[in-house]
Order: C-alpha cells, then sequence, then structure tokens
C-alpha cells in the first residue's frame, strides 16, 4: 500500500491502518489509472482529493452527465475504462444516462458512486440519498458490482475493469456505500487484497474455416463492399485494415466514427456514393459495424435485397441480430483482419473494375453537387457555406479532434468535413444523444493533450454548456463553434395560439461567445465565412479555451435532420374529439 491514513494505539504498536478510500484509490493506481472525471459531494469528495494527492488527475464537472460523457468518450480513444465519479442517488442518476450510452456504444467506462448505508436503504427508512443504486443500474450497464468492505474493493476494481474491456466493451457499475469507504483495514492486509488485472481484454481469433467461408463469398462477389464500423476504430488495428482493403481494392463505406480510419479521400471510399453503394452491393463485409438503424438493420431499400452479409465482430450474439449472417467471423477486428488477409491466395480476391467504376462515377457527380452547394454565398450564413469555412481552417490541421452534435450541424459537418486520422472525430453515436459534445471535447483535449474543436447546433450545446467553465478551469484547447440558427432544427417556427414561442424557436439574439468570456476564454461572433475562418484559425492555434458564436440563418436547417423519416406525422386536419360527458 502506498498511502494510510493512521496507527493503532499503543496497545497495537507497529499495525498500520489504512480505509477504504485509500485502498481504492491504490487500486486504481494499480491498474494505470491515471484521471477520473466527476463531481464531488457526500460521500466521495475525499476520494476525490486522495486520488489527486495520489498523482491521479482529477477533472472536476458541472453535471455528471458530462462527467459520464468525457469518461466513455476516454475509453473509446485509449481502450482502457474511463473512470466517473458520482455521489448518491441524484448525482448517480445524473451519471446514468452517460453510462447507459456507453454501454451501447461499446465504450469501456466504470461509473464509480458512493451510496447511503445498506442496513437503512434495504429497510427504506429514509436515509440521506436513499436509493436502491445497485437495481437501478443494472438494465443500463454491461455489468454491476457492489462493493460492501473494504477487503473486497481490490477485487472489486478489477472485476468492473475486466467487465469494461473484455468481449464487447461496455459501461460498469461500482457502487461503494459511504461506510465501506470510511472502513479502516490493516495496511499489510490491504496490500494483499489488491492486483493489477492481467491481459483484460485477450485476444480472439477467428477460426479457420470461417475465414475461408468469408473469402470465398468475397471472391464470387461482382459488387463487394467493406462498411467499418466505429468498433473498427476503437479497435486500434488501423494497420491490419488497411492492409485488407487496399489489397483487394474492395470499395469501403466509413460509418461517422470510423472516418479517418482510411482518409476520406481514399481512392477506394464510397462515403460520396453512399446510397449507391448500400443499394447495389452483393456482399458486404461488416467490420466492427451492427446492422442497427444507422445501416437501416441491412433491409431494402437501403439495401439491395439479395444482398449477402459477411460479419466481423467481438461478440457472437450480435450476429443475426436483424438479416443473416452468412459468414460469421467471431474475433477481435485486429486478428480478423490479419487472418483474412494471411489466409487470402494471391489474386484471390478483387473488386471487378466495373464496379469501382460505377462508383466513382456518382462519387464524381455528387462531389460536383457538393462543390456547387459549398460555392454558395448566402447572407445570412446557412450550415453549407459556415461549414465550408471550418472545413478550409481543418484542412490544415488533421491533428485536431472534431466533436460533433445537433441535428443538421451532425448530419452536414459529417459530409463536408473529412477525416485523416483515426479516432479524431466524435459525435451523438448510436442513440443520438444530444449533450456528450463538452464532455467528449473535455476528454479527448485530456486524453490526447491535442487541440479539439466542437461544432454544436444551438439547441445541442445547450445540454452540456455549462461545462465550458470546466474547460476554462483547466484552461483545456478547446474551440467551440456554435451554429446559432435560433432553434431546435431551425428558429423561424411560428405559434399560432399565442404570444409565446414555438416549441423550436431558442433566443435568436443569443450571444453565446459572452458565456465563455464570463470565465476567461476567449469569444468571437461571427457573421460571415470570412469572419469564421480568422476565428477559427486563431482560436485553434491559440491552445486556448475559445468559442465561436456562428450566426445563421434562422430558416436554415430541416426538420430531424437526415432522420426525419423517424417523426410520426399528425393528421393536417384531425377530427375534433368530443368533450366527456360527466
Amino acid at each position: 500500500m502506498s498511502t494510510t491514513t493512521t496507527e493503532t494505539p499503543a496497545a497495537d504498536a507497529g499495525v498500520q491502518l489504512t480505509d477504504g478510500f485509500h485502498v481504492l484509490v491504490d487500486a486504481l493506481r494499480l491498474n494505470g489509472v491515471q484521471t477520473i472525471y466527476g463531481v464531488v459531494g457526500i460521500p466521495v469528495t475525499d476520494l476525490a482529493r486522495i486520488a489527486q494527492a495520489s498523482g491521479i488527475r482529477y477533472i472536476g464537472f458541472r453535471r455528471e452527465d458530462s462527467a459520464g460523457n468525457a469518461a466513455a468518450a476516454a475509453g473509446f480513444l485509449t481502450k482502457r475504462p474511463g473512470i466517473c465519479l458520482t455521489v448518491s442517488a441524484p448525482g448517480f442518476l445524473n451519471g446514468l444516462p452517460s453510462l447507459a450510452a456507453a454501454t451501447v456504444n461499446c465504450f469501456p467506462m466504470i461509473q464509480i458512486a458512493g451510496s447511503s448505508q445498506r442496513p437503512l436503504v434495504d429497510l427504506q427508512r429514509g436515509e440521506y440519498e436513499e436509493l436502491d443504486q445497485l437495481a437501478a443500474a443494472r438494465p443500463f450497464a454491461k455489468a454491476a458490482y457492489r462493493i460492501d468492505r473494504a477487503e473486497d474493493i481490490g477485487r472489486g476494481v478489477a472485476r468492473a475493469i475486466r467487465a469494461a474491456v473484455s468481449g464487447r466493451p461496455g459501461g460498469v457499475y461500482l457502487d461503494i456505500p459511504g461506510q465501506v469507504l470510511g472502513e479502516t483495514i490493516d495496511v499489510a492486509a490491504a496490500a494483499k487484497t489488491l492486483w493489477r488485472v492481467t491481459d483484460p481484454a485477450p485476444q480472439q481469433v477467428p477460426a479457420p474455416e470461417a475465414v475461408d467461408r468469408a473469402l470465398g463469398l468475397l471472391a464470387g462477389a461482382e459488387r463487394p463492399l467493406i462498411v467499418l464500423g466505429k468498433g473498427a476504430a476503437y479497435a486500434q488495428s488501423d494497420e491490419q485494415v488497411r492492409a485488407f482493403v487496399e489489397a483487394t481494392g474492395i470499395p469501403f463505406l466509413p460509418m461517422s466514427m470510423a472516418k479517418g480510419l482510411l482518409p476520406d479521400d481514399h481512392p477506394q471510399s464510397a462515403a460520396a456514393a453512399r446510397s449507391l453503394a448500400l443499394s447495389r452491393a452483393d456482399v458486404v463485409l461488416l467490420v466492427g459495424a451492427r446492422l442497427n438503424w444507422l445501416l437501416g438493420q441491412g433491409e431494402a431499400p437501403e439495401w439491395s435485397p439479395s444482398a449477402t452479409f459477411i460479419q466481423a465482430d467481438i461478440d457472437a450474439t450480435e450476429l443475426d441480430s436483424n438479416q443473416p449472417i452468412a459468414a460469421p467471423l467471431v474475433g477481435d477486428i485486429g486478428s480478423v483482419m490479419a487472418a483474412l488477409t494471411d489466409r487470402a491466395k494471391p489474386g484471390q480476391i478483387t473488386a471487378p473494375a466495373g464496379w469501382r467504376a460505377e462508383l466513382d462515377a456518382r462519387k464524381d457527380h455528387n462531389a460536383a453537387a457538393m462543390r456547387a452547394r459549398l460555392a454558395e454565398d448566402p447572407s445570412p450564413m446557412r450550415f453549407f457555406n459556415a461549414l465550408r469555412a471550418v472545413r478550409d481552417v481543418l484542412a490544415g490541421r488533421p491533428d485536431v479532434y472534431l466533436v460533433n452534435e445537433g441535428a443538421n450541424s451532425l448530419d452536414i459537418t459529417r459530409d463536408v468535413i473529412g477525416m485523416q486520422v483515426p479516432r479524431h472525430r466524435l459525435d451523438s453515436g448510436t442513440w443520438g444523444v444530444m449533450g456528450i459534445g463538452m464532455g467528449y471535447a473535455i476528454a479527448a483535449a485530456v486524453e490526447a493533450g491535442g487541440p479539439v474543436v466542437a461544432i454544436e447546433g444551438d439547441s445541442a450545446f445547450g445540454f452540456s454548456g455549462m461545462e465550458i467553465e470546466t474547460i476554462c478551469r483547466y484552461k483545456l484547447p478547446v474551440t467551440v463553434v456554435i451554429l446559432n440558427n435560433g432553434g431546435i432544427y431551425r428558429g423561424d417556427g411560428v405559434n399560432a395560439a399565442s404570444a409565446d414561442p414555438a416549441p423550436t424557436v431558442l433566443d435568436p439574439s443569443a450571444h453565446h461567445e459572452r458565456l465563455i468570456e464570463a470565465f476567461g476564454g476567449t469569444g468571437y461572433h461571427v457573421t460571415t465565412p470570412g469572419q469564421l475562418t480568422q476565428a477559427l484559425g486563431t482560436a485553434v492555434a491559440s491552445g486556448q479555451p475559445a468559442l465561436i458564436d456562428c450566426v445563421l440563418d434562422p430558416s436554415a436547417g430541416a426538420e430531424s435532420g437526415h432522420i426525419g423519416n423517424l417523426n410520426p406525422q399528425p393528421l393536417a386536419n384531425p377530427a375534433p374529439i368530443p368533450a366527456p360527458s360527466r
């Protein structure tokens, strides 16, 4: 044990005691934890102080959901579980959505929460912040554990780490009642309870016959396609993925957080011909990608009804979740891609020239349409000419981490701004969660140490906007760009019934830049692409906290962005419902 707290009275001279606080910190340090994201209060405030004194960096947030989002993003970026620390009951509940989102997104994260005394909670005696947190967390986490004795802290931390990163990664909840944190234990006995987890995410190699089956399908394909998901980016098996893609010449389609795994301007990228690639592909290799709603569940009309699917995934239970998987490849992405490359016979798999030419023609057509759209210069600005200015700055800074959320802000940014480097794009993910922006940006700055640009819709920014104080307090190199069209989706809605704003309308005269100025950061208010280019270039180069309020036309934007089809449509002229009789 590296830290002790007290000694017993003279009768037990020579016996040293420590407590649960110190045991927990030592268990985390032993397992390589370098940063904790959280919000302190009863009963975990001293835990943060002791962690900080031990050399673990503590990043304190204004709300627990943002701390949890930061921990989840840290897990994605590092392949080690990000740690989120919360207080009991309300604080725990505030962190729970980010824990659930981490599980859905397959990001390794551990939420450690203090909790109230078990004997009082279990009998519902009205304890301070009384809540059965373990029961509440279980449906939303990959695993959930409670530590009831100080001697089990090391075991609990080890189990949480392995659960978070092994197999399909996810969120783990670790409940530690306040009395366990304060419990004393002999230092020598405590030291024996701690261990470093060995190989928490073991390599899983696919069966040779499974690899050969997949290669046979690809060899016979007329229109093969590789879809790269964020699981492929998380795996950090960049060289293995690139080697197979380039050896075969098969076109690839990156999902949003896999952008940059191979550069977006790679000649085999089918991103600019996405609809054609999906609808025409006859054999599809899914690499760390799931056939969920983001890929239309693999169904027509988005996909060809005759498409055959090969799926590489760490978790066999994901296979056949929406469509028959003709060639399952169960294993870690690095091992799967290496096996495909190693077992392919020379010349066995090639992408037919006609298929490549068909996609290239559509890419050229769509690229011309995009160039024309970006060349437009309306005033007030709209999304495309504003994002053209951002693109031009970021094109010379591939080191910048891009965080992106919103509706139109998310969809159009994904299409306009290319990525050249893996794991440098973080967005709202599988659940489409709004409010991830500031937490993800903080984690990227802390874990990578480099510049971060967060492109936010004005509505999305509001979910976590107070964390700009956190960014300023820790002097992080984060620049927030708010695409401010004064509303949710757009700001020109009309309420015909009263003087209240329409449901989608926000304050059209907002000056968000003044918020960061209140905390010592630099604010910019821009109304033209030239002003935006100048402000963004200056802000990124400064390496200091900055916020750019970018004024857009309130009529810019579409309801729900690219997924308006998911919005049920009410009747235009519904029959009136009769008043109930009494």
